[in-house]
């Protein structure tokens, strides 16, 4: 059996693709119009709508909701945000510190919202295990450890090499760290149930409706005109498509392979009892979960960056790339040498130039957005949704201030990203000093971490 290769995503592999809801039948009016049918768009119109059920509330998708992040992701639902210490430099370690409580709390909010509205979304909190298994690695897991734990996350546990393998045994690890603030999820039993209450709510949601033209007031598609108070865009890495948004956010490519069904005896082998979240240290990361059906769905880069911030259409991922992340999981897991891939696809995330989250509301015009998760939207997105809920019922005089809205995230500007040619060399050298700064830590074996990653986080932003 071959691996299939693209189809959007293996979470779509076994049910297919949702039945397709009808395009916007032609002009209408609404309260909130919300541009985007992934978990930001849906979050925002369960909140908004839960909060005032009268609210006129239209969702336009451009394909189907999930077709995006929201359905292709690594099912991560852990509490990182995007920008967490460069929001401490520009307001302060408490309000920091509070976006990051906003983050934890977030992964409980999740899990409570799919449990009352009876969401089967394949959820288990087991937490996030961060692994090193290079000296380097060690010594910046040791450093993250410590900012987390002064960002209040004091729940966290550092482990050992031999505590590390005792929860999951990847081979060579020296140590690790572990939150309970993490749940595996299956992204598109998420955000399909979540589509499902919400129309159930009474929000309409439009797919097949791409929208052409957002300005104050109105979002203009083919099949007719939306014209509402609020219009939010929450397109996350499709941004880029939407017309004057082409150097908003960078629209950074991230790959998957899902094994078939693992047998016993190589459970065995790996422990992972816990299901916990995995991750690593290295510089060009890695992200994997154990699944409900007992497979490994393990992602990472591959080709970072298409010209023109081009997205692709079906999910299809280069040949290389498939191998690279075989060789890695085998790295990771030997026993697993060999299991089938029986799947590969890759999907888009959206990244700012200073790699911050952001979340708007612009109270003259009504143009709102949320996004530049840096692929750790799955528990952003819900934060975003609240947060643009008490941000239009503030600015609506149905609500007050909130913490939510005194968060450091709302309002940030960044600047553009460059124009190409600048953007895709940018991007690939950035990529190609990240891997090389891998290999050449796994060789040397030193403690100090490569002096050309340094240089790359500095150059892009990152850190």
């Amino acid at each position: 059996m071959t691996t299939v290769n693209g189809g959007i995503s293996f979470w779509y592999a076994q049910d297919g693709v949702p039945a397709p809801r009808a395009p916007l039948p032609g002009n209408t009016m609404a309260d909130v119009c919300i541009v985007g049918g992934g978990y930001t768009g849906l979050w925002t119109a369960y909140y908004l709508k839960r909060a005032a059920p009268d609210l006129r509330i239209t969702v336009l998708e451009q394909h189907f909701c999930g077709y995006g992040a929201s359905g292709r992701n690594g099912g991560w639902l852990y509490n990182g945000i995007a920008g967490r210490d460069r929001y401490a430099g520009l307001h302060g370690r408490p309000a920091a510190t509070d976006l990051q409580r906003a983050m934890n709390e977030s992964v409980a909010e999740v899990v409570l919202v799919a449990q009352a509205e009876q969401i089967d979304a394949d959820v288990h909190p087991g937490g996030v295990l961060e692994v090193a298994y290079t000296p380097a690695q060690l010594g910046r897991l040791q450093a993250f450890h410590r900012a987390e734990v002064a960002f209040g996350e004091h729940d966290r546990v550092l482990l050992s090499g031999p505590e590390t393998a005792a929860r999951i045994d990847v081979a060579g690890a020296l140590g690790g760290s572990w939150t309970p603030h993490g749940a595996r999820i299956h992204p598109a039993k998420l955000v399909r149930g979540l589509a499902e209450v919400v129309e159930s709510l009474g929000v309409a949601i439009h797919e097949a409706t791409p929208v052409t033209d957002l300005a104050p007031g109105r979002a203009v598609t083919p099949h007719g005109t939306v014209r509402a108070r609020y219009v939010l865009r929450c397109t996350e890495g499709f941004t880029a498509a939407v017309r004057g948004q082409k150097r908003t956010w960078l629209p950074m490519n991230s790959s998957m392979i899902a094994t078939e069904p693992l047998p016993q005896q190589v459970w065995d082998a790996i422990g992972w009892d816990g299901q916990e979240l995995l991750g690593d240290m290295a510089h060009a990361y890695m992200y994997a979960q154990r699944t409900a059906d007992g497979r490994i769905a393990l992602g990472g880069r591959g080709v970072p960056y298409r010209y023109g911030s081009r997205t692709d259409n079906d999910g299809r991922t280069q040949a290389a790339t498939v191998n690279a992340l075989r060789e890695l999981m085998v790295r990771f897991f030997p026993a697993t040498a060999g299991v089938r891939i029986e799947h590969a696809w890759s999907g888009v995330l959206g990244v700012p130039r200073d790699w911050c989250a952001g979340v708007e509301l612009d109270r003259v015009s009504g143009l709102g957005w949320a996004g530049g998760y840096v692929g750790s939207g799955v528990t952003t997105a819900n934060l975003a949704g609240r947060t643009l809920r008490d941000l239009v019922l503030l600015d609506s005089g149905e609500g007050g201030a909130t913490e939510l809205t005194g968060l450091p995230w709302v309002g940030h500007r960044v600047r553009r990203w460059e124009p190409e040619p600048l953007r895709w060399l940018g991007v690939h050298a950035l990529y190609a000093a990240y891997r090389g700064a891998d290999r050449r830590e796994s060789a040397r074996r030193s403690a100090t971490t490569d002096p050309v990653a340094r240089l790359a986080d500095r150059i892009s932003g990152r850190h």
